[in-house]
């Protein structure tokens, strides 16, 4: 079974809300995506995750039968140590914050891959997710699902990850011009 899993950080927010910003970003890339068929579009649960993950879809104009749905595990439970790890790295690259914390991120990386699975459970052979959450999470999530280190994602970035049980594959997702 393979399926593909679009894994993008959220766009610009002020606090947890998109900025004015963050919503032309998220139009913007959502018609450099209106080809693309998406069947459900996941959000960590956040709101600027999930107000991300709707104007994609409004800017597309196109629906999503799956609808926009949450899946909670994709947001740590532990936002704080996660700051503490990057304050100790000096840097939001994954191995960094493993150095910094390294017991803290290996479990993390088993948390949120979990969840990542079961978004990638969710499809049926041949269906895409547009997944849209938070760094370093985003980054941990991939790491526990696919072996693959990424690099940090900047708002509104993020990687295509192709495949089912234990084989994927991870490359960069594309950008509006």
């Amino acid at each position: 079974m393979a399926v593909t899993l679009e894994v993008r950080r959220h766009v610009d927010n002020d606090g947890d809300v998109l900025s004015d910003d963050g919503v032309a970003a998220a139009l913007e890339l959502g018609r450099h995506l209106a080809d693309v068929d998406f069947a459900v579009a996941v959000s960590t649960g956040a709101q600027r995750a999930t107000q991300t993950a709707a104007t994609i879809i409004a800017g597309a104009g196109r629906g999503v039968s799956g609808g926009v749905v949450v899946e909670p595990g994709l947001r740590s439970d532990d936002e704080d140590r996660w700051r503490a790890a990057y304050a100790t790295a000096g840097s939001g690259h994954l191995d960094a914050l493993r150095e910094a914390d390294p017991d803290f991120v290996a479990s993390q990386v088993d948390v949120l891959g979990a969840a990542l699975r079961r978004v990638a459970d969710r499809l049926a052979d041949g269906q895409r997710a547009l997944v849209i959450g938070h760094s370093p999470t985003n980054e941990a999530a991939v790491l526990g699902l696919t072996g693959t280190t990424i690099d940090p994602l900047g708002k509104g970035e993020g990687v295509v990850v192709v495949g089912g049980g234990d084989d994927w594959q991870v490359r960069a997702a594309s950008m509006p011009d």
